[in-house]
């Protein structure tokens, strides 16, 4: 008793020892917080750790995906190319045997490109050329048909034969080609033939070679 007496009579009479008292209970209330903070720096830094973790194996997954991506990416290239060239060889074939002599190549202009591009004397043969085709490649054609009649109108002859070549092509596709008269065909045989328009290329086409014939008898005459 005599002790805590003594304790609070020097803490109101001793100002040296009040304050060294209230320095000691101020530093131990910091060291108190310290302490809690310190024990949450380690539980963050411990948190961040494991985001690290999760971040660096997140970037190991990522490139494994770019990986795939750019397979698949070169897969598609290749199959667009490879359908392109399959297109040009048997459409030029094909119509040949429709009695149409046209190589069909590949069209690059400054403002667009087409795949399947041909002609020959008043017939001109258009198209694109993909592995799976909707609707929306044949509206992609008739956009490019207009830019050549803008920008290169002596590209185009007196008669166009619209053509998509497709290994599988959507029923809406179908549906509009049907509407446009619009060739859609594949390796194996036609999707779509307007048989009409071909019909009319042909008969032009023997009425040419028949003037032609004419004209060859007059001038031996």
């Amino acid at each position: 008793m005599n002790l805590k007496k003594e304790f609070l009579k020097l803490l109101r009479e001793d100002e040296e020892f009040k304050y060294a008292v209230a320095g000691f209970i101020g530093m131990n209330e910091i060291l108190k917080k310290l302490d809690k903070h310190e024990r949450i720096i380690i539980e963050l830094r411990e948190d961040f750790n494991t985001l690290r973790r999760d971040f660096n194996r997140m970037l190991e997954e990522i490139k494994i995906i770019n990986l795939r991506l750019n397979r698949v990416e070169k897969t598609l290239e290749k199959l667009t190319l490879d359908i392109e060239e399959e297109a040009r060889s048997i459409l030029s074939y094909r119509l040949k045997n429709e009695g149409i002599n046209i190589q069909v190549e590949p069209l690059t202009l400054k403002e667009t490109e087409i795949n399947l591009y041909g002609a020959s004397n008043n017939i001109c043969v258009i198209g694109e050329a993909t592995v799976r085709a909707g609707s929306n490649l044949l509206d992609e054609l008739e956009e490019k048909i207009k830019i050549l009649q803008r920008k290169h109108p002596h590209l185009l002859k007196g008669k166009t034969i619209l053509v998509i070549y497709t290994s599988l092509a959507t029923p809406d596709l179908i549906k509009k080609a049907k509407e446009k008269k619009v060739w859609v065909l594949k390796a194996t045989g036609d999707i779509f033939k307007p048989e009409k328009l071909m019909k009319k290329q042909l008969l032009q086409r023997k009425e040419r070679n028949k003037e032609n014939t004419n004209s060859k008898c007059i001038g031996k005459n």
